[in-house]
């Protein structure tokens, strides 16, 4: 469907997708998405290690392949060893968006001050917006209220459908000339 927003959601975790636990990420997101679009939407998801190829090859395939919009990653954005999502989405990325992962950090640091040792980053690749988020649900949930309100407006920008949200959950913010007639 031509309208209909297609959102690729990628939790990265080597224990969850080792079956050593259940992913939160997903669900988290899926509840998220459910609560905010009003839009159509559907998704696509990954559960995938934390190796930087498989991460690569999951976003250009969401991106290039599947053709999603906007592609959602939660986990691998900390400090240690296996967190390489970041390095990763830069590999894929055609644009940089700085204030994406500047605003996520502002908003995690409201709730607790290891926000500084996040990597999150925001790009685009081709016509998708690719955005890193933190992995447990609760801070998923806290990122996505800080920073959602521009998603729309900057899928508009990059040739994405016109993505309404659900006000009571999040109020899409687009200039008066981007705006459509309700």
């Amino acid at each position: 469907m031509k309208d209909e927003l297609l959102i690729g959601l990628v939790s990265i975790s080597d224990r969850a997708s080792g079956g050593v636990y259940e992913d939160q990420g997903i669900p988290a997101l899926r509840e998220w998405f459910g609560a905010a679009l009003a839009s159509p939407w559907r998704m696509a998801h990954r559960l995938i290690p934390d190796e930087q190829a498989v991460i690569e090859r999951t976003l250009i395939e969401l991106a290039d392949t599947a053709g999603c919009h906007l592609v959602m990653t939660t986990g691998g954005t900390g400090p240690a060893p296996r967190d390489v999502t970041p390095e990763a989405t830069l590999a894929v990325a055609h644009k940089v968006l700085p204030g994406f992962g500047e605003q996520m950090r502002q908003v995690s640091l409201k709730y607790v001050p290891t926000a500084i040792l996040s990597r999150q980053v925001g790009v685009v690749r081709g016509r998708t917006l690719i955005l890193n988020l933190p992995g447990q649900p609760k801070a998923i949930k806290e990122t996505l209220d800080g920073v959602f309100a521009a998603v729309p407006y900057c899928i508009d920008l990059i040739g994405g459908p016109y993505v309404e949200t659900n006000e009571a959950a999040i109020k899409a913010f687009r200039p008066k000339s981007a705006q459509r007639p309700r």
